[in-house]
C-alpha cells in the first residue's frame, strides 16, 4: 500500500523536531544555566531543525540527512543516563576510539535501560523516513511554510536571548551550552587531539633530555611505577574508609601514603599521559612535543619495560609507552598479578644492572565483577548487575572487593622487590582517576564525566622502599613521608619517578616531586578541562561547595 497522507508526512517532520528536542530539554533542566542563556539553548536548535524540516518536501530525506544530530542526540540521551548533567566532552569521542571492545561491552551490558529507551524513540523514526522515502511521501507547502516561520521566530528570538545572556560572552554560550552546537565543537576538537596523536612521532623526534646523574649506586636497582586504574581514594582503608579494603599494606610499616593527590584528569587517555610526561597542565599543547618517562630512563642508561594489562588503545598512552625498550600487553585479560609474574621473569632474565617498569594495571575499571578472582568476595552479593540506584550495594560491594585485590596486588609487587638480593629498589603507586559510585543519593556513575566529582579527583598514591633504598637515600625517603599531605597532583608522577632514580635534567620539576623536602607546587590544583585548559577545581568543572567539602573532610586543601 502506497502512503500519501498528509498526516503522515506532518507526523514525520514533527516527531522528528520532538525527538531531536528531548536532549535539549534534559540539558535545560540538568545544566541549571541562567535563564536568558537556558531560553537560548532551547530556542536555537528548536528554530534550526524546524527550518531544516523545511527545506525540502521530502521529509524522509531531510530525516535521513540529518542522521548526524539523530546520533548525537541518542549518544546524549545515554550520557544523561550515566553522568546525570552534562553535555557529550570532546574527551567522551577520544574515548569511543581508544576503548576496546571488552571494556565497551562490559558498560553496554550494563546500561541496557537507556539503550533500549534511546532505540525505541529513534529507529522508529528512522525506519518510519525510510518508508517514506520509498514511497516518495511529501510534505504540502503550507506546512513546510509553518514549520519554516516557526523556526524563523525561534531563532530570532534565541539569538536576541543569547545576546542579553551572553553579557560579552556569546560565543562562549553557543560553544558551551547550545546543543547540538556545543557538541560539533567538542567533536572538532576531539578530531583536532587525534590528529596530533598520529604525528606523535613526527612532533616528538629529536627531542632529548640531556639527562646526567651525580649519583653512584653500588648495588643493581629497579624502580617500579604503577599505574592504577579507577581507584578512589575514599574506598581505600589506609585513607580513613570503614571497610577493611587494605589490610595487606596497612600491615606493613615500610609503605609511605600520599594522601593528598588530585588527578589532573578524569579521562585515562588523558591522565595517564599526563603522569608519564613532564609537561605540567598548563603546558598541555606540549605533550606532543616531548617524549615520556620510559624515553628519560632510556637516556640514563636504564633498561625500560612497559607491561600493561589493558589492550593497546591507539591513545597518547600507547605512543609514550612505546618508547620502552620492551613494550608487553596481555594478549588476554587477566588480574593484574599476571603483571608481578611479568615483572619477576624479566629482572630474572635481564641482566642490566638499572631497570625500570612501568606496570599499567586492570586496577578498578568497570566492570569490577571482572576485575578479581572469587575469593576476593569478600563483599556479596557483587554480581554484574545493571547500573541503577537500586542495584547501588552490589555495585559497591564489587567495587570495594576490586580495591581488595589491589591491595593484594600492590603487596606483592613489593614483595617481588623484596626477594631481590642487595638492590636497591623502589615502587610509585598512583591512581589515574577516581570513579563515581552513586554517593550520596546522587546518580553520578564511573569517571570520564565533562564535570568531574571529589570522588573522581581524589586518588590513592603511595610510596615503597627497599632497605637499600632507604640507607643510600634516607633524606629522600623522610621527605616522602613529610609530603603525606603535599598539595600535589598527578603531574608530579613523572618528577617523583625521576627524581627516585635521582636523575637531573632541565626538564624535571624538582619542586613537584614527593621526594623533595621543599615540595612547592604552585599549580598543585590545577585540573585539565575537556578543552585542555589548565583550570582551577572550581564549580565550572563540578566542584561545587559539597565537593569543597568531601575535600575538606579528606584533608585535602583547595584554593
Amino acid at each position: 500500500m502506497t502512503i500519501t497522507s498528509k498526516y503522515d508526512a506532518t507526523t514525520l517532520a514533527v516527531v522528528f523536531v520532538v525527538t531531536l528536542m528531548l536532549p535539549v530539554i534534559a540539558l535545560a533542566y540538568t545544566e541549571k544555566n541562567p535563564f536568558w542563556v537556558t531560553l537560548s539553548s532551547i530556542l536555537l536548535p528548536l528554530g534550526g531543525y524546524s527550518v531544516w524540516t523545511s527545506l525540502s518536501a521530502r521529509s524522509g530525506r531531510m530525516v535521513w540527512a540529518a542522521g548526524v544530530f539523530v546520533f548525537l542526540s541518542a549518544f546524549q540521551i545515554v550520557l544523561l543516563y550515566l553522568f546525570g548533567n552534562s553535555v557529550i566532552a570532546a574527551d567522551m569521542f577520544l574515548n569511543l576510539i581508544t576503548t576496546n571492545a571488552g571494556e565497551a561491552n562490559e558498560l553496554l551490558s550494563n546500561i541496557v535501560p537507556s539503550v533500549i529507551v534511546v532505540c525505541a524513540i529513534y529507529i522508529p523514526l528512522l525506519w518510519k523516513a525510510s518508508v517514506h522515502l520509498k514511497h516518495k511521501v511529501k510534505l504540502k507547502a503550507k506546512v513546510r511554510r509553518r514549520f519554516a516561520v516557526t523556526g524563523f521566530v525561534s531563532l530570532v528570538v534565541g539569538i536576541v536571548a543569547i545576546f542579553i545572556g551572553g553579557k560579552g560572552s556569546v560565543m562562549g554560550i553557543l560553544r558551551d551550552d547550545v546543543f547540538p552546537v556545543n557538541v560539533c565543537y567538542n567533536l572538532g576538537l576531539s578530531i583536532s587531539e587525534a590528529i596530533k596523536i598520529n604525528n606523535f612521532e613526527e612532533t616528538s623526534n629529536g627531542f632529548v633530555y640531556d639527562v646526567s646523574r651525580d649519583v653512584t649506586v653500588p648495588q643493581r636497582e629497579i624502580y617500579v611505577l604503577v599505574i592504577g586504574e579507577a581507584s578512589r581514594a575514599a574506598n581505600w582503608q589506609l585513607y580513613g574508609y570503614k571497610r577493611k579494603t587494605t589490610p595487606r599494606l596497612a600491615a606493613r610499616d615500610d609503605v609511605v601514603m600520599f594522601r593528598a593527590v588530585t588527578t589532573l584528569s578524569n579521562t585515562t587517555h588523558k591522565s595517564v599521559p599526563l603522569m608519564l610526561s613532564s609537561v605540567a597542565a598548563d603546558e598541555h599543547e606540549l605533550l606532543y612535543k616531548r617524549k615520556g618517562l620510559p624515553a628519560i630512563f632510556n637516556e640514563a642508561g636504564f633498561y625500560t619495560y612497559f607491561i600493561s594489562n589493558q589492550s593497546p588503545q591507539g591513545a597518547m598512552i600507547d605512543f609514550l609507552a612505546a618508547d620502552a625498550n620492551k613494550v608487553i600487553y596481555m594478549d588476554t585479560e587477566q588480574y593484574d598479578e599476571v603483571l608481578v609474574n611479568v615483572m619477576e621473569d624479566a629482572i630474572k632474565n635481564n641482566p642490566s644492572q638499572r631497570l625500570l617498569f612501568i606496570l599499567h594495571s586492570y586496577g578498578s575499571h568497570f566492570s569490577y565483577r571482572q576485575r578479581y578472582p572469587r575469593k576476593f568476595a569478600r563483599y556479596t552479593p557483587d554480581d554484574d548487575v545493571a547500573i541503577t540506584k537500586k542495584n547501588v550495594a552490589q555495585l559497591r560491594n564489587a567495587y570495594d572487593n576490586s580495591i581488595l585485590y589491589t591491595d593484594y596486588f600492590l603487596n606483592e609487587v613489593i614483595e617481588a622487590l623484596g626477594r631481590q638480593n642487595n638492590v636497591c629498589s623502589a615502587m610509585l603507586y598512583c591512581a589515574d582517576h577516581g570513579e563515581d559510585l552513586m554517593d550520596n543519593g546522587s546518580g553520578n556513575f564511573l569517571h570520564s564525566s565533562p564535570k568531574t566529582t571529589y570522588y573522581q579527583t581524589h586518588v590513592a598514591a603511595l610510596a615503597w622502599f627497599s632497605p637499600q633504598y632507604y640507607n643510600l637515600f634516607l633524606d629522600k625517603v623522610n621527605a616522602a613521608r613529610d609530603n603525606a599531605f603535599a598539595p600535589a597532583t598527578t603531574h608530579s608522577v613523572f618528577h617523583t619517578m625521576v627524581d627516585i632514580a635521582s636523575l637531573n635534567s632541565p626538564y624535571i620539576k624538582y619542586d613537584v616531586s614527593l621526594l623533595n623536602s621543599n615540595f612547592d607546587d604552585a599549580a598543585s590544583r590545577l585540573y585539565v578541562d575537556d578543552h585542555n585548559n589548565a583550570v582551577a577545581l572550581d564549580r565550572n568543572i563540578g566542584i561545587d561547595a559539597m565537593q569543597r567539602s568531601l575535600f575538606r573532610m579528606a584533608g585535602v586543601s583547595m584554593p
